[in-house]
């Protein structure tokens, strides 16, 4: 079986990458390792599979040194054309799609890129889908579609059309969009919305990372909402299972479309994650405390039902289980993340 990962230098597309090898499937990775964060964060995840930096030149497919199924390509998904030539040389069995341009606050600075991205590029995907129709689409959706929803916890079925981001908005689209192409061509689609996720080779974009690197260096670290905050932290290994357990599962349905909520269903409060982060890392954070930033919502929580009654899995990690894993990977490679923090 032949899996496309789209995003595959990214955070949660490096760990997809790995549970698939892991699973015995042969993966092909895409993408354009944009430099919305430092491209050598992701040059390094891609090291760690066996793609070598000089080799990677654009729309090649490179073969891993570690795997022998693995291969990897960097292209746009708005490259339209590489992008068919690609799905029809393949034949893609499955298709995981977590490319998109990332963050909240950026989207209101940048907001054409997460057009382009977000919007085109998962529209070409719907359409290579539908020319060459892979078993199952899973696509990357994101918690942040729910909005203002003051209901908790989160379900797949409340209302989620007042987003607070561009970001946002461009997820919620995607998701209508998914709908429209599952219905009109049958092709069987899920929508995982991922909640706060974290762990080894995160983000610097994001609280764990950012919060690391200050506490470990002595400086202050920016608390939103005056750390009156609750997240839905969810552990990068109960992603990637989900993920895994998802392009498996069954569909029941007409058309062959869901979402799916995937979040640790227990909200957890900024200043304790920030405790269980200093706890880890020997040292106490120096608070900068501010107001809420536009875009952001001041609680998250995932109902897992529907997950854990489709793929019998239910998000597994304790915040202490996974902030301990965090910090062990953070130390350890804490002198080499310095060049990432670009």
């Amino acid at each position: 079986m032949k899996v496309l990962v789209t995003g595959s230098a990214g955070f949660i597309g490096f760990h997809t990458v790995a549970k698939l090898l892991q699973e015995g499937f042969d993966v092909v990775g895409l993408d354009n390792i944009n430099d919305y964060y430092s491209p050598q964060l992701k040059y390094a995840r891609l090291k760690e599979t066996g793609i070598r930096q000089d080799l990677i030149k654009w729309y090649q497919l490179v073969q891993s040194s570690v795997s022998s199924r693995y291969r990897f390509v960097r292209m746009n998904l708005e490259d339209k054309q590489q992008l068919f030539s690609l799905f029809q040389s393949e034949r893609f069995d499955y298709v995981i799609n977590l490319a998109a341009q990332a963050g909240v606050r950026y989207s209101i600075e940048n907001p054409d890129v997460y057009v382009q991205s977000n919007i085109i590029g998962f529209h070409y995907v719907l359409e290579a889908c539908r020319y060459f129709p892979p078993r199952h689409l899973v696509h990357a959706s994101s918690s942040s579609v729910y909005g203002a929803n003051a209901k908790i916890p989160f379900v797949e079925d409340d209302k989620a059309d007042s987003p607070m981001s561009l970001y946002a908005a461009t997820k919620k689209g995607n998701e209508l969009m998914a709908h429209a192409y599952s219905h009109l061509y049958k092709i069987p689609v899920t929508c995982l919305r991922f909640f706060t996720v974290y762990g080894p080779w995160g983000r610097p974009d994001m609280a764990p990372m950012l919060f690391a690197r200050a506490i470990q260096e002595g400086e202050p670290i920016q608390v939103f909402n005056n750390g009156e905050m609750e997240r839905d932290f969810t552990f990068v290994g109960d992603i990637v299972e989900s993920v895994a357990q998802t392009m498996l599962a069954n569909f029941d349905g007409e058309p062959p479309y869901r979402v799916l909520n995937i979040g640790n269903g227990s909200p957890v409060n900024l200043m304790k994650f920030i405790e269980e982060l200093e706890r880890n890392l020997g040292a106490t954070a120096i608070k900068h405390f501010l107001p809420m930033q536009a875009g952001d919502v001041p609680r998250t929580w995932a109902s897992g039902e529907n997950l854990e009654k489709i793929t019998h899995y239910k998000p597994q990690v304790s915040l202490n289980r996974g902030i301990a894993e965090f910090a062990r990977w953070y130390l350890e490679y804490s002198h080499r993340l310095m060049a990432f923090h670009g």
